[in-house]
Formats: structure tokens, C-alpha cells, sequence
């Protein structure tokens, strides 16, 4: 009889770094890949760093504003500073020229007033946005944020989620409802996001402010895998709305191209230097 064989377990994370600093910085990377609260035995056990070792890193780490602790005592997330580096990190992203002229090339195209986003946690922030030169239009600079579930870059971000990833984030935030037409019942809200995805594409029909409709893409990722960044046009209702996506889809898919295209060029190559 063959003696059952043992499932082979994963090999611990490596912190590496020739200073503290370094294996501080190598731990925050193993926490920014984590889509949940984390512990301290957790942590241990994915690195396989001593028990005393990780509970001092995490201190330091949570005095410096990087990490904070939940209600429980136990748990942690990712704190304050952190986040606010990482959403600087994407305001100040040096390819920030190139994508904004192709962001105005929109602008001109549709005459409507187009933006970049990224989603921050539960909310999607508005990384860059040209207005149009109509005298009525909304006005939302870059750094505003607005929820997720009522936008329609936030319900493409959603939608490339887990259903397990959503439900954990959607659960701690409660559908506010912004407008008559803001969708607030989970089950709907699922089923909306069922439409996106066969689609391709996201609408904010009035679901975050009175008189605004928005349709948005995402912008393929660089590496082909989930995308952090998307791209809208927005305008009054009098001006657009789901009859004109026949027309608007395509410079609106250009555009979001040619912004992959400027991402990828910003990425390392193979060597290890930026491509030109």
C-alpha cells in the first residue's frame, strides 16, 4: 500500500534588504499584495520571519502612520500615510503628460469633459480630468473621489474583482444612495455588474448626481492583467446619454489604447531599463 504523500507547502516570502529600512520596505510589499485584514501569525507564517522579528517590524510600522490596527486589536491594514503615498504615486505618475494630452485629444473629439481614475480603496479617484469649454458641465478636479458602486469607473473596477473580494469590500461600506436612481440593493448591484462585464463598458446614469451621465472603459494593463485605471466621458444629460454610446465608444476605446500604449512604454524593459 503506497504511504500517502504530503501536500508540498509554499515557500515563505523572502524579506531581503541590506538595512532595516529595506526589509521594513519588503514587508509593506508583502502587505500591499494583500486583498484583507492580516495578523501577526499570519505574517509569520507567510514569511517565515521570527515571531518577535515581525511584531517589532509591524510596530514600527504602525508608528510611522504605514499600518493601523483594527477595532479587534489583532488585525491590521494598511494605514493612513501609506495610502496617501500611494494615491500621490499615482497623481504625480511621470507618463502624467502623455496621458494627459491624450486625455484633451478626447476632450476635443467628444466635446465633453473627460477623466483618468484609479480606485483607492472603496472609492475611485480621480487622477486627471479636462473639461469640456460648453458652459454648463460638472466640475470634479483631480483628487476628488466618489463611491464606487454609484460610478461608472467604480463598477468597472468592481466588476474584475472576485465575487468573494467584492462582497468583502461592498460590506464595509454601505450603498449610499445619492439619487433616486443610485442602485443600493446588493442583488441589483450584482446584476448590473453582470452587464458591465459583457459589455466592456460602465454607465452612471444620474446614480451619483442629479442631471450627469457617464460611460467609461477600462485602460488595459500594461502586464495584460487586472487594470487600476480607467477612463470617462462625462456630461449633462441633456448632452448624452445611452443613445449616443454608439458614437462615443470608439474614441472613447482609442483613447484608453493609447494610454495602455503610454503605460507600457514606461515600463521597464527585459534588461531592466526603461524603455525609451
Amino acid at each position: 500500500m503506497n504511504e500517502p504523500r504530503s501536500t508540498p507547502q509554499p515557500e515563505p516570502l523572502r524579506i531581503d534588504g541590506d538595512t532595516p529600512a529595506l526589509r521594513l520596505f519588503a514587508l509593506l510589499e508583502v502587505i500591499a499584495g494583500r486583498d484583507q485584514f492580516f495578523n501577526l501569525q499570519g505574517l509569520v507564517d507567510e514569511t517565515g520571519l521570527p515571531k518577535p522579528t515581525v511584531h517589532r517590524m509591524l510596530q514600527q510600522l504602525e508608528a510611522a502612520g504605514m499600518l493601523q490596527r483594527e477595532s479587534d486589536g489583532r488585525h491590521y491594514s494598511t494605514g493612513l500615510r501609506l495610502r496617501r503615498l500611494a494615491e500621490n504615486l499615482l497623481l504625480n505618475n511621470t507618463v502624467h503628460g502623455a496621458r494627459h494630452a491624450v486625455l484633451r485629444k478626447l476632450v476635443e473629439e467628444v466635446g465633453e469633459s473627460c477623466n483618468i481614475t484609479a480606485l483607492s480603496g472603496s472609492e475611485v479617484l480621480y487622477l486627471d480630468r479636462v473639461e469640456t469649454v460648453a458652459p454648463l458641465r460638472f466640475y470634479l478636479h483631480p483628487g476628488s473621489r466618489v463611491p464606487a458602486h454609484c460610478s461608472a469607473s467604480g463598477k468597472l473596477f468592481l466588476a474584475q474583482m472576485s465575487a468573494s473580494q467584492r462582497k468583502r469590500l461592498l460590506e464595509q461600506v454601505p450603498l449610499e444612495r445619492y439619487t433616486p436612481r443610485t442602485i443600493t440593493d446588493p442583488t441589483l448591484l450584482e446584476a448590473e455588474i453582470r452587464r458591465v462585464k459583457q459589455d466592456g463598458h460602465a454607465c452612471d446614469d444620474e446614480e451619483f448626481l442629479p442631471g450627469l451621465f457617464c460611460v467609461a472603459m477600462l485602460v488595459p494593463a500594461a502586464d495584460g492583467g487586472r487594470s487600476n485605471t480607467g477612463i470617462a466621458i462625462q456630461a449633462p444629460v441633456m448632452r448624452l446619454s445611452h443613445d449616443r454610446l454608439g458614437e462615443l465608444l470608439p474614441p472613447l476605446r482609442r483613447a484608453a489604447e493609447a494610454i495602455a500604449a503610454i503605460d507600457a512604454a514606461a515600463m521597464p524593459s527585459a534588461g531592466g531599463r526603461a524603455s525609451a
